[in-house]
């Protein structure tokens, strides 16, 4: 199937989306001013929440933790906090950093997951934008090699960075993820010491930090499952986070 696509100019897509970043998008985006949410999620050594065929694109974008007496993979996601419309949207719905604009926002409407194919049913572009305008899809390949060799860096930047988001995750005492596929746990820290944590870091040979990570599960037949596996399930209300369940009602 053949996709083409022109935007449109709608700024949907600049509205309650919270953007991934790079650590470097993250620096800029806190020296700008905005709140950075860090969304967590994980599974188990045994496969426990993720899907055999998206295993080893979740290991090379996860860091190895200790959970209990077993181990566990943590992926963790810093994104710029969009509640409404995003803070460098216009009144006339561009971009006021274009131009340096992060990747993810470069990429759109493609997704950088290679589990999840374009589904244009779900994005939020009118009609119009699917309509007419360059290909974008030819017989089911991306064939616009400049948005491939984005997506790639994408996911490069998860690999090679996910290290240091773990380190800045301990200083901020951030050790609670969810389980893949159940949830999220999100953060909201504070910028400045955000901001302090990135820089304390930057650059730096980073030790294996150690301390041990907690799930936090949607429901009781999870939490015995983790438990099962030998992974420490959280049992206190959470004070610093929120979690976001992904279980159907």
């Amino acid at each position: 199937m053949n996709t083409t696509f022109s935007c449109v100019g709608c700024g949907k897509c600049c509205n309650d989306h919270h953007v991934p970043l790079t650590l470097a998008e993250t620096r800029m985006w806190a020296a700008d001013g905005g709140q950075v949410i860090v969304l967590v999620e994980g599974f188990l050594g045994n496969g426990l929440g993720l899907p055999v065929q998206q295993r080893e694109h979740a290991e090379r974008r996860s860091v190895v933790v200790r959970s209990g007496g077993t181990e566990a993979y943590v992926a963790i996601t810093f994104a710029a906090y969009n509640a409404g419309p995003c803070r460098n949207l216009d009144e006339d719905n561009l971009c006021r950093i274009y131009e340096r604009r992060p990747l993810v926002c470069r990429i759109y409407p493609m997704e950088i997951n290679p589990h999840i194919p374009l589904n244009t049913a779900v994005k939020e572009c009118p009609p119009e934008a699917w309509e007419k305008g360059p290909d974008l899809i030819v017989g089911g390949q991306l064939v616009d090699q400049g948005l491939v060799d984005l997506i790639q860096r994408s996911r490069q930047a998860d690999r090679d960075e996910i290290q240091t988001k773990d380190a800045i995750c301990a200083l901020l005492g951030i050790r609670t993820t969810a389980l893949k596929g159940d949830g999220f746990t999100a953060y909201l820290p504070d910028m400045a010491a955000f901001a302090s944590v990135i820089d304390q870091v930057a650059g730096k040979t980073l030790d294996d930090w150690g301390s041990e990570w907690t799930f936090h599960v949607s429901g009781d037949d999870i939490a015995g499952q983790v438990l099962e596996a030998g992974a420490q399930v959280a049992t206190d209300e959470p004070l610093n986070y929120a979690f976001i369940s992904l279980r159907a009602a």
